[in-house]
């Protein structure tokens, strides 16, 4: 298996995928084979659609689970304490478009986190790419389909 990716998160995101994860474990999983119990006590498995729609929440849920046990194993916490000129996963910056010259703030977080209609970016998008290990004042190009610059105004 390749390396795992690390799954960067804050205490509270670690804490939501525990706490999904034995939401899973010990309730989903066991309604799951309830309702598996319950399809193919209907009889013909051939042509029972109860059966396979539970067939397919249980690899569903299965999958998930699977998902969860790889960040769960390879996580880092994001520290937001350091140095507030220089922009890191768990920094909130504000930058200025160049082109259109608006403003903006978003937070650096995790992909498990990621609300982009909330101002939360992924450290995996171009724009979080761009500005990392950046610093206060400095205007950088971010790669996409589209290429546009920003500046860094500030970062907390």
């Amino acid at each position: 298996m390749a390396d795992a990716k690390k799954t960067y998160v804050t205490e509270q995101g670690l804490k939501d995928l525990q706490d999904e994860y034995n939401t899973l474990v010990h309730v989903t999983r066991e309604e799951v084979k309830a309702e598996l119990k319950e399809a193919r006590s209907l009889g013909d498995l051939s042509e029972n659609a109860d059966y396979d729609a539970a067939r397919d929440k249980q690899a569903q849920v299965e999958n998930r689970i699977a998902e969860l046990e790889e960040m769960l194993k390879n996580y880092e916490i994001i520290s937001t304490k350091g140095n507030s000129k220089t922009v890191r996963i768990g920094s909130t910056v504000q930058l200025q478009f160049q082109d259109t010259k608006e403003e903006a703030v978003y937070s650096i977080v995790g992909r498990t986190e990621a609300d982009p209609l909330n101002g939360k970016i992924s450290n995996e998008t171009a724009l979080a790419q761009a500005i990392l290990d950046k610093r206060v004042g400095q205007t950088v190009e971010v790669n996409c389909k589209k290429p546009y610059e920003v500046t860094i105004i500030s970062v907390k």
